[in-house]
């Protein structure tokens, strides 16, 4: 039988924990307090006299939802106040994300005390209110590595010559002049990743990156531009805004999809969403590119079909893309439907055994979303069914019921290069 611990044994059990809590080493202190929310990490000083104030300590500071107790939302200006004023030695890491936190005048107090500190890391999202407007400290901030803004403006002082460190930029609602935006991403020479979404103040996205390996964009804009990014593998572009006829007026020698590609030799994953493969195809339509993307093996698209400007240019993207392994398509059927495009597709008649004479050798996946079984949709699969010799799987998921059953039959009679190809339908 189990013998009942006295109060005595119970207590000194308690010591015994307390104790070995207390000859913790250092470094495993510090690694302790470095997975704990800052409210629960200022909370262990009453462990004991080498636990007290080790929070000080800790290069990584992160402010959010976690920090401030859902009954006291009040206090968060005290809590980093506090912090940053016993704080030892130097803060790496800087977060500030509280979704109810308006932007007030103590952010420029914290920031003025981080640009001393050989910060890092700096992520500052102001979910309320209107933007918050940088202070000219931060951009004195040279060894500053990642710079994470949202709804934020932006109006570096004339001095500033460009983040010399900085390998990850992440603006998202931000307003910032062109000239601002260009000499930002010109004088970062380190930079690596770049995500801008939904922005205002300029319309034109210039890339010049020689270092660039990311890029993720989605907002409106009129034109993009890349020169030294032949780094860039990772593309994801959307166009939010509707391309007009404004667009159009080129001339007729132009594309906008040779400029794209000329310098994206190493291009390995794209992603073209929203409305980008109809401004892709706005001037003259290669039937294939100059230089083909050697290196791209995963493309993405939002395609109508009721344009043929953008069932050619997709077209010619994947004649000129050898080593494409994956393709995803969501036509605009599937997300909404755009009344400008009225071209009748029931009459057109895409000339794919002509201008098809490349197989897409190493496709093996191939996902389809939205479509409605109209001719042209068809006829897009049936060719990449025949030109896919190693095709794997092909999965096909219609944008309604009302056209599924004749689609599923005329699937089923497409010929395919692969042996082993399977169609699999999904129920929409």
């Amino acid at each position: 039988m189990k013998q009942r611990q006295t109060p005595k044994s119970v207590s000194k059990i308690m010591e015994m924990d307390l104790d070995r809590i207390s000859n913790l080493p250092c470094h495993v202190i510090d690694q302790i307090l470095s997975h704990l929310p800052i409210r629960e990490a200022v909370r262990t000083s009453v462990l004991s006299t080498k636990w007290r104030y080790r929070y000080a300590r800790l290069p990584q500071l992160v402010f959010d939802n976690h920090c401030v107790s859902p009954q006291n939302q009040s206090t968060l200006v005290n809590i980093v106040d506090h912090v940053l004023l016993l704080h030892i030695g130097p803060v790496h890491k800087f977060k500030l994300s509280k979704r109810d936190f308006l932007a007030t005048a103590d952010i420029d107090r914290w920031i003025l005390h981080l640009s001393r500190s050989s910060i890092k890391e700096f992520i500052l999202e102001i979910w309320k209110g209107q933007r918050y407007k940088m202070p000219s400290c931060l951009f004195s901030c040279q060894d500053m590595i990642h710079l994470e803004l949202f709804n934020c403006l932006l109006k570096p002082p004339s001095t500033f010559k460009g983040f010399r460190s900085l390998k990850s930029l992440d603006l998202q609602h931000v307003t910032l002049a062109q000239d601002v935006f260009e000499n930002m991403i010109l004088r970062c020479p380190l930079l690596e990743k770049l995500t801008v979404m939904n922005f205002d103040g300029f319309s034109h996205l210039n890339i010049d990156a020689p270092n660039l390996q990311f890029f993720d964009v989605g907002g409106k804009f009129e034109d993009v531009n890349f020169k030294n990014t032949s780094n860039l593998a990772v593309v994801s572009i959307g166009l939010y805004d509707h391309v007009g006829n404004s667009f159009r007026r080129l001339p007729s020698s132009s594309s906008n999809l040779l400029k794209f590609f000329a310098h994206l030799p190493g291009i390995q994953r794209l992603e073209i969403q929203s409305y980008f493969l109809k401004y892709l195809a706005i001037g003259a339509l290669p039937g294939r590119l100059p230089k083909p993307c050697l290196a791209l093996n995963y493309l993405s698209l939002r395609i109508s079909f009721n344009d043929l400007d953008e069932v050619l240019t997709a077209v010619c993207i994947l004649k000129s893309s050898p080593a494409l392994q994956e393709v995803e398509i969501l036509t605009f059927s599937f997300m909404q439907v755009r009344p400008e495009d009225t071209a009748a597709v029931g009459t057109v008649d895409l000339q794919l055994d002509v201008n098809w004479k490349c197989p897409v050798t190493r496709l093996r996946l191939v996902k389809i979303n939205g479509i409605s079984g109209t001719k042209l949709e068809l006829e897009f699969i049936r060719f990449l069914l025949l030109s896919s010799p190693v095709l794997e799987r092909m999965t096909v998921k219609p944008a309604s019921v009302n056209c599924a059953w004749e689609m599923v039959k005329a699937l089923l009679l497409f010929r395919r290069a692969s042996v082993q190809a399977e169609i699999v339908y999904e129920d929409p």
